[in-house]
């Protein structure tokens, strides 16, 4: 009975072409399908795109496993139908429908005028979604940047613009305290030489100083004109808090995409050997380099895979002596990285505190003064990874760890160095309160008389060194070391080769490029504008560079595990950013002389004052709002939500669980079917595949 069924199955197979052509002509002729096809309720409604029925009949429709040609046929069937509907219902779906469309042109004309669509498409194509991720990051932080300048522009550069060319029924208030404090006139005296235009340029200082680039040029003005009122210290405070409350959302929002995507590909899943070599192709590579590349890449994983494999069945097998010893090394050259990372702190302390006491040195040795801190930053951030990258060598962890631990050493570094310069910054300045400099003003005015703009000058030589090192590297390092690589022959330029496109330490150049204007923002408003221009530019160097001088590394990251990795290394800049602002605006004292809080004691102080001059009922509603009236209830209200999203997550994560236990049912009991089809072709004598290809390669020599 088996054999009998087995040979029916087989001649069914054989037949299946011309069956199917049968069935394609009955299909043609006839819109009434058989019991072995596909079937469908040809009393459904016609379909209606995006409208939310979208799930029923419509969806079954355009998900059939049908012909195009069957689908026009029952798509007419379900036209000539007069459905019995309401206005009601009928105005309903041509809205939807017209939605749907206006959703789907509009989503098409922006993806049409995104910026570097094509070059992003060609990046991609050529070297894989790691390094297409990096540049589609570098894009999102420029749009990022973007948009914060016409955020800070449209609520303080522009009404401190018009209110200084308008002084009708303006009013500022001056500070009440000692005259001494008051003194701040950054504006040079005289004639100078023709170059320390540039150098002002360069170190934020001279012209660059008093401008609106700046705290220190914004007044305290207050404005009064027929009705209106406009604040301009409190829009100064707001604005930086959006400002940062903005960009929290766009990068939780991105970060949220960046996860669903990577929990639908399941691209956190290593080892998974079948996932990897059925789905790890990039079908985007264009040209035999890219195909090759890839080739690597794929190899490489399953390289490290298996090594990762093999360490684990090697440390399994250690005796306690050797685990020891093992755990020992581990810790004397973790202890060795970190000290090397402490020297580097001790030297951005040191740098920092000479660097303040030479500020009054002019020419191109004052200039070198007053961006030492950035030379020693930027020196520290290339020598001290490269160094723990060798002690790496030794410390025979996986290669996953190894590039885990690579990557934290460096993220510690760059950020924790930004901490130190602020903290060595906020020392100067505040000396702590236990030195007789900080008495009278609260703070250091002889060396700081407006220090808002000296941490401003700080940050924007940061981001202007960084900049400058970037392009220097472009033209002094990595196009001459393409030229000697493809020009010169030798045992030694075929070792060295070009230089290969690293994803992770230029995500990290971004990030911190990005954490120096999140942390300068408050006192150079205009940070995000330069920052805006520099990653703009960034971007055609370093794509100029990527098809000129590099060749793309080996060890690649997925493109979506590298999405998520940057974008938690970003958070990670702005939590530090948003410490450093929320210290200036609630713990040190504000400058005096310059500045829209020079009135106050504390730059926090012009909320609770804005507050007592508000209407009796506004002020009700806004304690009304935080008290336990109305806390309580919103309280209560979100931990039903929170319940009810992660009860739907439970079960969502259950049905996944249940969907790939069924997967592997499915695969054993084919397994098994293919072993009794086996073995009943070796009961019954039916020659094997492998036994007919034995026959038909003998037949053919």
């Amino acid at each position: 009975m088996e054999f009998s069924e087995l040979q029916r199955q087989s001649s069914t197979i054989a037949h299946g072409y011309h069956g199917a052509q049968q069935l394609m002509r009955l299909q043609s002729k006839s819109v009434v399908s058989n019991q072995n096809g596909p079937q469908f309720n040809w009393g459904s409604p016609p379909s209606e795109g995006g409208e939310e029925g979208d799930v029923g009949p419509p969806k079954d429709l355009r998900e059939r496993p049908m012909t195009m040609r069957l689908k026009r046929a029952i798509r007419e069937v379900q036209q000539m139908r007069v459905p019995v509907v309401t206005s009601w219902q009928s105005w309903k779906r041509s809205k939807a429908k017209s939605l749907s469309r206006f959703r789907a042109d509009a989503g098409g004309v922006m993806s049409y005028v995104a910026l570097w669509r094509k070059a992003l498409h060609k990046i991609g194509g050529h070297f894989g979604g790691g390094v297409q991720s990096y540049f589609m990051f570098l894009r999102f932080l420029v749009v990022l940047n973007f948009l914060s300048f016409l955020l800070i522009a449209g609520f303080i550069l522009i009404p401190s613009i018009v209110f200084r060319s308008t002084s009708t029924s303006n009013m500022t208030v001056d500070s009440t305290g000692p005259e001494v404090c008051k003194v701040y006139d950054p504006n040079l005296q005289g004639l100078v030489v023709f170059y320390q235009y540039f150098l002002d340029l360069l170190s934020g200082t001279g012209f660059m100083e008093y401008s609106y680039m700046f705290y220190g040029y914004y007044n305290n003005t207050v404005a009064e004109s027929s009705g209106f009122h406009y604040n301009l210290p409190l829009a100064y405070l707001l604005t930086s808090v959006f400002y940062f409350t903005f960009c929290l959302i766009c990068i939780v929002a991105r970060m949220g995409s960046a996860l669903r995507v990577a929990v639908a590909t399941g691209s956190g899943a290593a080892g998974s050997y079948s996932k990897m070599v059925f789905t790890g192709w990039d079908y985007g590579c264009q040209g035999d380099r890219a195909t090759k590349l890839k080739q690597k890449s794929i190899h490489y994983q399953l390289q490290v895979d298996l090594e990762e494999e093999r360490l684990q069945k090697k440390a399994l097998s250690l005796t306690l002596g050797q685990t020891v010893g093992l755990c020992s090394l581990h810790i004397f050259l973790m202890l060795v990285s970190l000290a090397l990372i402490g020297g580097a702190f001790f030297g951005i302390f040191k740098a920092t505190v000479f660097s303040q006491a030479q500020v009054g040195a002019e020419g191109i040795l004052g200039l070198f003064w007053v961006y030492l801190p950035s030379i020693v930053i930027t020196t520290g951030n290339f020598v001290v990874p490269f160094m723990c990258d060798q002690i790496a060598l030794f410390e025979r962890y996986s290669p996953s760890t190894t590039i885990i631990m690579a990557l934290f050493r460096s993220v510690f570094l760059r950020m924790i160095s930004l901490g130190v310069l602020l903290f060595t910054l906020w020392s100067q300045i505040t000396c702590f309160k236990d030195s007789p400099k900080c008495e009278l003003c609260q703070y250091n005015n002889k060396e700081y008389p407006c220090w808002e703009t000296r941490v401003g000058q700080e940050m924007y030589k940061l981001a202007l060194f960084d900049f400058l090192i970037t392009i220097a590297m472009l033209f002094l390092v990595e196009f001459p070391r393409r030229l000697v690589v493809d020009h010169y022959s030798c045992a030694l330029t075929r070792w060295v080769g070009r230089q290969e496109f690293l994803v992770p330490p230029n995500v990290l150049g971004l990030v911190y490029g990005q954490t120096v204007v999140w942390t300068g923002a408050l006192f150079c408003p205009l940070l995000p504008l330069i920052n805006t221009l520099k990653f703009f530019i960034l971007f055609y160097c370093k794509k100029v560079t990527l098809f000129s001088n590099c060749r793309p590394a080996v060890k690649t990251f997925r493109s979506t595990t590298s999405t998520i990795f940057f974008l938690v290394v970003l958070l990670f800049g702005w939590g530090l950013a948003l410490v450093a602002m929320i210290y200036s605006l609630a713990q040190i004292h504000p400058s005096m002389s310059c500045g829209p809080f020079r009135s106050l004691t504390m730059m926090w102080s012009i909320v609770p004052n804005t507050f007592d001059t508000l209407s009796l009922t506004t002020q009700d509603f806004i304690f009304y709002m935080g008290s336990q009236a109305f806390s309580i209830p919103l309280f209560i209200f979100s931990c039903v939500v929170l319940c009810y999203v992660a009860a739907l997550a439970a079960v969502y994560g259950k049905s996944v669980d249940l969907l790939k236990a069924q997967l592997k049912l499915e695969g054993r009991d084919k397994q098994f079917l293919v072993k009794q089809i086996e073995e009943l072709s070796r009961e019954m004598g039916v020659p094997t595949r492998d036994q007919l290809d034995t026959f038909d390669t003998g037949a053919a020599n």
